[in-house]
């Protein structure tokens, strides 16, 4: 069920990413959705499933990014794997934490990919840090916003399982 709720956020992510970019050129600058899948996915806490979420969305992602080949496939892989390991350690239940999260998550993956750039390019292109910021911003937001969403969703439906009755009526 876990790897059926990825691949339906990843495509969600894809379709939200085509839109947006047709909309808004500058939409991937803004935020970034397949990290929000990856930080879903890697708080779950299993550092496998964190590990290849972030071999898969890092692909995807430069796949569309149009950029150099492999950035984001190693920096999502580390930001998937440090997530579920994180998440194996501490409780994130509250809102605050998700937000610390995901705010985190994106920050590792801006400083990540500045520094694979520096490291492997000899005249690397880095991002704008205010679109840095505000990539990680927006990215932090949209997580916790999702986050509370599903767990509005999912209360709700736990809400109806229990108070549903049988409607059989004899007569």
């Amino acid at each position: 069920m876990r790897i059926l709720r990825f691949f339906l956020g990843l495509g969600l992510a894809l379709l939200t990413h085509f839109v947006g970019v047709r909309l808004v050129p500058q939409f991937p600058l803004a935020t970034d959705l397949f990290l929000v899948v990856l930080v879903f996915q890697g708080l779950e806490g299993d550092a496998l499933a964190g590990l290849l979420a972030g071999v898969l969305v890092g692909l995807v992602q430069d796949t569309l990014g149009g950029g150099i080949y492999g950035l984001y496939g190693v920096t999502d892989t580390i930001v998937g794997y440090a997530t579920a390991k994180v998440a194996q350690r501490v409780v994130i239940q509250r809102p605050t934490g998700v937000m610390l999260a995901f705010t985190l998550a994106s920050a590792a993956q801006q400083v990540l990919l500045a520094l694979l750039a520096l490291t492997v390019f000899p005249d690397p292109v880095l991002p704008q840090p205010a679109w840095a910021l505000v990539r990680v911003g927006t990215t932090a937001f949209v997580g916790l916003a999702v986050w509370t969403g599903l767990g509005f969703w999912r209360s709700r439906y736990t809400s109806w399982r229990t108070n549903r009755t049988a409607r059989v009526h004899f007569n």
